[in-house]
């Protein structure tokens, strides 16, 4: 599933107006270049004739409920053509349990769907660094799996991005800051792969 429509007018030089929802991931904690700079540099040469605008409502430390909470405000206040959600990570390690941030993020799914036109990209985070850590968080991915398929909207799944640079050699350490959680410039790239593909 792909936002077809945003896509569509990207192609034919239309502007589209792209909302960035999420936590300090979106926001580009600690960087000077986030993955929303990369993801503006790689669909500018996609769509060259397209002013496309995209717009960061990233907050760090915000967890899925707080999205949901300012969702009219930080996004459909801006009539936007498309969505990004990117959230979980505050989630799992606040004590939200998988099956509550799932709940959360339908919401703000069907809060968009009602209130707007603008078609929605799921965002998953990255992965982490050990098995059994992955096998913890991926369970809150899994939400967002069950949402894009159950609403028919377009997922990028970053940790599967993450995993694949790692298993074809690039170490996990060489994607991520100090706190071995939040990426720095390079894994901002590589989140914005996974993001890009969903575009084109």
């Amino acid at each position: 599933m792909k936002p077809y429509k945003t896509i569509e007018k990207m192609k034919n030089g239309g502007k589209a107006d792209i909302v960035a929802l999420g936590d300090s991931l979106t926001y580009g904690w600690m960087v000077g270049k986030g993955y929303l700079a990369f993801l503006k540099e790689m669909l500018a040469v996609a769509y060259p004739k397209s002013p496309f605008s995209l717009m960061n409502q990233g907050i760090p430390g915000d967890t899925a409920r707080g999205g949901l909470y300012r969702l009219r405000r930080d996004v459909l206040s801006f009539d936007p053509d498309c969505v990004l959600v990117q959230f979980a990570l505050n989630d799992a390690f606040c004590g939200e349990t998988p099956e509550g941030f799932g709940k959360a993020v339908e919401e703000i799914v069907r809060t968009i769907e009602e209130e707007s036109d603008g078609e929605i990209v799921l965002v998953t985070s990255v992965c982490l660094d050990g098995e059994r850590e992955n096998l913890f968080i991926e369970r809150y991915y899994g939400e967002m799996e069950r949402i894009a398929g159950t609403y028919g909207h377009a997922l990028a799944r970053v940790h599967e991005t993450w995993k694949r640079k790692i298993a074809e050699g690039v170490s996990f350490s060489s994607l991520v800051q100090f706190d071995g959680v939040h990426p720095n410039s390079e894994g901002y790239r590589y989140m914005a792969e996974a993001v890009a593909a969903v575009f084109l």
